[in-house]
């Protein structure tokens, strides 16, 4: 895309798994349908005991692309994800789930929105960002105000409102320079990442084209949100609503009611976080009067929340 000769392949397609054997082929599947075939696949195995390893290596004995095969301990997805990017060789990073599947245009749709960027302008983006949608062809959450849309993903969140699972490429030089955080144990969402090369001035584009096939598993994180086990991902999601508090605050006139369900989760999540006996990272707390507001006045909520969390 930007003619950078060190890159091996235009795309890395990076998957993190861990005992999901049983639907990786689905992911595996959908790379062969490529119409776009210049990309590696790799594959980050975070300590599955399944049969994951054999059935990868029968594929690299088949396939028509490079697949590479990494094996850690389990450390969890952020982990992972990190570990397939410094391996990566592509261009670009397309981070896919091992239990979804790419449309079978959908390499080769992004590169072509790429393309559209004028050259002088590409250094300001990150990224190309789509649509999911479900097996039935149903849209995932909302689709974006217009069919081509140059902004933040922080625009994008508190400005536009725009909700629900989306999907897309980011440049490999600059997601090396912004990994996922590692001093948290368990689930870390990943917009923390993507709000913080927001905060760094790049753009990302929009574009109301589906790239992903999504499919809700049994042990997906959707699922686990619903479950009674949802106190397991309490930091990551505390994390989250201290980001919006401190972070994001400007953007509190555009979805004040984003800011309000923030405030309420950060008391829920950290009660739950404090039950759990962890220590909090250092140098995360609220350093904001108005967001200190937000919380106070919320307090009662969130309290309730988890008492209501923990009966369950």
């Amino acid at each position: 895309m930007a003619g950078n000769t060190a890159w091996r392949h235009l795309f890395s397609v990076v998957t993190p798994t861990y005992n999901r054997a049983h639907t990786l082929e689905r992911v595996y599947r959908s790379l062969q349908e490529q119409s776009h075939q210049d990309f590696e696949w790799v594959v980050v195995d975070d300590g599955s005991t399944d049969d994951t390893r054999l059935r990868v290596s029968a594929w690299q004995a088949e396939a028509g692309f490079p697949i590479h095969y990494v094996w850690q301990r389990q450390q969890h997805k952020k982990t992972a994800l990190n570990a397939g990017i410094r391996r990566a060789q592509g261009e670009w990073l397309v981070l896919l789930d091992s239990d979804d599947e790419l449309d079978s245009d959908a390499l080769f749709q992004m590169a072509r929105a790429w393309e559209d960027i004028p050259p002088e302008r590409r250094a300001q983006f990150v990224g190309i960002t789509g649509l999911c949608a479900r097996p039935d062809g149903q849209v995932v959450g909302d689709s974006y105000p217009q069919n081509v849309m140059d902004v933040t993903t922080l625009e994008m969140t508190f400005r536009h409102r725009v909700r629900g699972e989306k999907f897309g490429c980011l440049r490999t030089d600059i997601l090396r320079r912004f990994p996922f955080p590692e001093d948290v144990a368990g689930f870390v969402p990943e917009s923390l990442v993507w709000r913080a090369i927001a905060r760094a001035g790049y753009l990302t584009r929009f574009v109301n084209q589906v790239f992903r096939v999504y499919h809700d598993s049994p042990d997906s994180l959707t699922r686990q949100k619903k479950s009674a086990d949802m106190r397991v991902l309490a930091p990551g999601l505390w994390l989250l609503a201290h980001d919006t508090l401190e972070q994001c605050l400007g953007w509190l006139r555009h979805d004040p009611r984003a800011f309000l369900s923030a405030a309420v989760h950060y008391t829920r999540f950290g009660l739950h976080w404090r039950s759990l006996g962890l220590p909090r990272p250092l140098g995360r707390h609220l350093t904001r009067p108005v967001a200190r507001l937000l919380v106070t006045l919320t307090w009662p909520l969130g309290f309730g929340l988890f008492l209501r969390d923990r009966l369950v």
